[in-house]
């Protein structure tokens, strides 16, 4: 499903989100700014990790928007209970901290993106939708901190002898790992939506993957970034 056609079929209800800040101000503002935009309904809010916890089982919402240093829980040991007891919910990390430590942390608990506070709330208002609709984000800066806490590899890295890869799926993979769409990818490559589309879909069958994120994480540990 493309980015297009999984934002229409999110919005044909409205994306249920619980904001959670230990800031006050800052919680508020991101619940306020979000419930005038269209198809977005916050349903709640939470101080901590642990409060994020209980009003999830309470709420259900479809997305929570979850800050990562906090008193208490902090968000990420909060991705992990959530992921346990509301799968159903899809937890997006939205911080001022871009740490490696944490965007690794955060992802391999479950997380389906890591933001920065300092984006619009237009593309915090999308980033809602697509992730309801199981579009992963890393935020660009996120992306490139991570890239840039890696060793330059040498040539012909990144191809590991217990991944059957084309290179043409590595080439893809490294991609997907930058935060590229399908259809920037087919533009990079000069290929078809459709092809990168089905490229994607082996990539994630042959490595186990469930989605994106962790396609992100497996290309960082191959070293293609």
């Amino acid at each position: 499903m493309g980015e297009e056609d999984a934002t229409e079929a999110a919005a044909a209800a409205p994306v249920r989100v619980l904001v959670v800040d230990d800031q006050r101000l800052i919680r508020d503002g991101i619940a306020s700014l979000l419930s005038i935009r269209p198809g977005i309904d916050v349903v709640g809010t939470a101080v901590d990790g642990r409060e994020a916890v209980a009003r999830a089982l309470e709420l259900h919402p479809d997305i929570v928007l979850m800050d990562v240093r906090m008193p208490g829980m902090d968000g990420v040991e909060a991705v992990t209970v959530l992921r346990a007891e509301v799968p159903e919910c899809r937890v997006v990390m939205l911080t001022t901290f871009d740490d490696e430590e944490y965007v690794v942390r955060a992802l391999r608990a479950g997380a389906y993106g890591y933001l920065l506070k300092d984006l619009p709330a237009d593309e915090l208002a999308r980033a809602v939708r697509l992730a309801h609709a199981g579009v992963t984000q890393l935020d660009a800066t996120v992306t490139r901190r991570l890239a840039a806490s890696l060793p330059s590899p040498d040539a012909g890295a990144g191809a590991d002898p217990a991944v059957a890869l084309s290179p043409r799926e590595v080439d893809i993979l490294r991609l997907v790992a930058r935060g590229r769409t399908n259809r920037e990818i087919a533009a990079q490559l000069y290929l078809s939506e459709g092809t990168v589309k089905n490229h994607v879909s082996r990539i994630l069958g042959r490595l186990a993957l469930r989605d994106r994120t962790q396609a992100a994480l497996r290309a960082r540990d191959l070293g293609l970034l």
